[in-house]
């Protein structure tokens, strides 16, 4: 039993140790020594401009002046909210922006995917630039977005997103996750592809966006995805930025449980990315498929140590006890205090492992539908 225990405790404390370390070095090498090259070019195309939205009137005005704000020529532009049965002021507020030139697309409340249907179905660009009712865009993002597009190599580009700071330590210790899952993208766009896109800024070719199935949690992953399998690259270009506000870590477990729910959606949508027929096989099986197997490797980390032999058995049981000790300490811990710096990341860290969990019951047959 011991020597089963020590490989099945090497095994899984070797795949975590991986994805979380190793892997992020090894893209890191990769787009360093082997990067691919993209053309950019200053091109002005046509650009549909999709905002989805659902009881958005607390951000929605701003939304819309970020947009029109945007220094791309307005007659390039056409501007669409589609508004997914809001029972707010959502659809009013849109309505006072006709004379800019915004146009309301009303539907009966079913969901994103139904909403950016009609979005898509609506335009008439050249190029789709899909964001979102929360976040506000820096002025030249959308130039900065459609210059790849010159590579005729290139289907969807992504954007960046900045959280500003937050005024907790969990809220910096969410933002710096969130920085952490940047660096491994950006590098990944530079050897070939990011595995999706950023939802509140990303702009793809029209002839690539097929509709949604029904019920699809991930948009800016099914989308790219489905462009990427067709052969085109999907990358993602930091300098053209949406702004967003920090994030609670109660916020950030009901995102992540949905982004990973909708993970497994994409895996049954294109079974290809499992096969060494994708392109970014080793990729796609150390980030995206990998993040999902994390939390089981971690429960087979613990449940094995119980069965090492004497000595190795009491240090690591002992090591992993501290470790979810600290993670349920932070509840405890005041802002104030220095421990908040430890304790925080640790309790983040395991709260997004909670998430992967919840998010596996995708798996199930009965399992429930997810909302906005």
């Amino acid at each position: 039993m011991s020597v089963v225990a020590s490989v099945a405790f090497v095994l899984s404390a070797g795949f975590v140790v991986y994805v979380l370390l190793v892997y992020p070095l090894l893209v890191a090498a990769l787009a360093r020594w082997r990067p691919k090259p993209v053309r950019r070019a200053p091109i002005q195309p046509r650009v549909s401009v999709i905002l989805a939205v659902r009881d958005g009137e607390r951000w929605l005005e701003r939304k819309l002046d970020s947009i029109l704000a945007l220094d791309y020529p307005k007659e390039l532009m056409e501007i669409f909210v589609v508004s997914d049965g809001s029972a707010d002021a959502t659809d009013e507020i849109a309505a006072r922006y006709a004379p800019s030139g915004v146009r309301l697309i009303r539907i009966p409340r079913q969901g994103k995917w139904a909403a950016i249907n009609a979005g898509i179905a609506a335009a008439t660009g050249e190029i789709l630039f899909f964001t979102d009712v929360r976040q506000t865009l820096e002025p030249g993002c959308l130039t900065r977005l459609v210059a790849p597009f010159a590579d005729p190599s290139v289907g969807v580009v992504s954007g960046g997103l900045v959280i500003r700071h937050g005024g907790t330590r969990q809220e910096a210790a969410t933002g710096l996750y969130w920085s952490y899952e940047k660096w491994i993208r950006i590098r990944q766009s530079a050897v070939d592809s990011v595995l999706g896109a950023t939802g509140a800024i990303y702009a793809m070719r029209r002839e690539l966006a097929e509709p949604l199935p029904p019920d699809t949690l991930l948009d800016d992953v099914h989308l790219p995805m489905g462009a990427f399998v067709r052969g085109f690259r999907v990358l993602i270009d930091e300098s053209a930025q949406a702004f967003d506000e920090p994030s609670s870590l109660r916020s950030e477990f009901r995102r992540k449980v949905r982004t990973l729910a909708g993970n497994y959606q994409v895996l049954r949508a294109f079974p290809v990315l499992l096969t060494p027929a994708n392109r970014m096989w080793l990729h796609f099986l150390s980030h995206k498929f990998g993040r999902l197997l994390l939390p089981f490797a971690l429960i087979l980390c613990a449940v094995s140590a119980f069965f090492l032999p004497p000595g190795w058995r009491e240090a690591l049981l002992a090591g992993q006890f501290a470790f979810y000790t600290i993670a349920a300490a932070d509840l405890a811990v005041p802002e104030s205090s220095g421990l908040k710096r430890l304790t925080a990341p640790v309790q983040t860290f395991v709260a997004l492992m909670a998430a992967t969990l919840c998010a596996s019951r995708m798996l199930l047959p009965f399992n429930r539908r997810f909302r906005w």
